[in-house]
C-alpha cells in the first residue's frame, strides 16, 4: 500500500484519481479550497506557499510516510492575449502555474526520502490553439517546472512528471461541451474523435505516481487524443 496526498482533489480529474488509487488499496488525503463538492483532510488554499508546505508536512506525519503527491488546481479562460485583463492573467497563471509551483515546493522539503510528484499541464501548452493565450503560457511554465524540478531533485530520489490533457469533459469544461455546436467542433480538433473522460487522466496519474515506475522522470505525458501532437483527422 502507498500512500498519497491529492491537492485539490474536488476537481473531477482529482476525484476520478482518488477513487482509482483507494479502488487499488492505497491510502488517499486529500486537500480542497471548500468542503462543498468533498471533505478534504486538509482544507487548503493550493497557492498559499506557506499553506502547502505545512499540509504537506502534516500529510507525511499523519501517513508516516509519502510516496507521492499530485496537484489537480487549474481555471479556464478562453480568450485572446489583448481581451484578456491583468486580473484574468494573474488568475490563470496563480491557479495553473502558481499552486504547481507551491507543490513542488513543499515536496522538496519534505520528501527528501524520494517519491513522485504528478502536474497537470494542457495539450494547449504544446500546441497552438486560439484563444488559450493565457492557459497556454501558465500550463507552458508547468513543462518548465516539470524538468527543472525533475532535475534538481534527481539526486534526492524524488521523481517530477506531468500530464498534459486535452478538452476533458469536467465542470469546468462544462461551457464548451454543453453545447452540441461547439462539442462537435471541440471532437472534432482530437485526432481520436472524441473528448476526454476524467478517468483517462486519472489512469495516467496513477502510472507516474506509482513507486514502481522509479525510471519515470521529467516526463510530460499528453493525454489528449493526439490533440498537441497530430494533426485534425481526416477521413481517407
Amino acid at each position: 500500500m502507498a500512500n498519497y496526498l491529492l491537492i485539490a482533489a474536488s476537481s473531477d480529474i482529482g476525484g476520478a484519481t482518488a477513487r482509482r488509487l483507494t479502488d487499488a488499496g492505497h491510502r488517499v488525503l486529500t486537500t480542497a479550497r471548500d468542503s462543498s463538492v468533498i471533505e478534504p483532510d486538509f482544507p487548503l488554499d493550493a497557492a498559499d506557499f506557506d499553506a502547502v508546505d505545512r499540509v504537506v508536512g502534516e500529510a507525511v506525519e499523519r501517513a508516516g510516510h509519502l510516496d507521492g503527491l499530485a496537484v489537480f488546481a487549474g481555471s479556464m479562460l478562453l480568450k485572446p492575449a489583448h481581451l484578456t485583463s491583468r486580473e484574468q492573467y494573474d488568475g490563470i497563471v496563480t491557479a495553473s502555474l502558481t499552486t504547481a509551483f507551491a507543490a513542488v515546493r513543499a515536496a522538496g522539503a519534505h520528501l527528501r526520502d524520494g517519491g513522485s510528484v504528478v502536474l497537470v499541464s494542457s495539450a494547449a501548452a504544446l500546441a497552438g490553439l486560439p484563444n488559450h493565450d493565457a492557459i497556454a503560457a501558465a500550463k507552458a511554465g508547468v513543462i518548465g517546472l516539470t524538468l527543472s524540478s525533475a532535475a534538481s531533485y534527481a539526486a534526492h530520489g524524488l521523481r517530477v512528471n506531468a500530464v498534459a490533457p486535452g478538452l476533458v469533459q469536467t465542470r469546468l469544461t462544462a461551457k464548451l461541451t454543453s453545447s452540441d455546436m461547439s462539442r462537435k467542433v471541440s471532437e472534432a480538433m482530437h485526432p481520436t474523435g472524441r473528448l476526454g473522460e476524467p478517468d483517462d487522466i486519472a489512469r495516467a496519474v496513477q502510472f507516474l505516481l506509482d513507486p514502481e515506475n522509479v525510471w519515470v522522470t521529467g516526463q510530460v505525458l499528453g493525454v489528449d487524443g493526439g490533440l498537441g501532437s497530430l494533426r485534425p483527422r481526416q477521413k481517407i
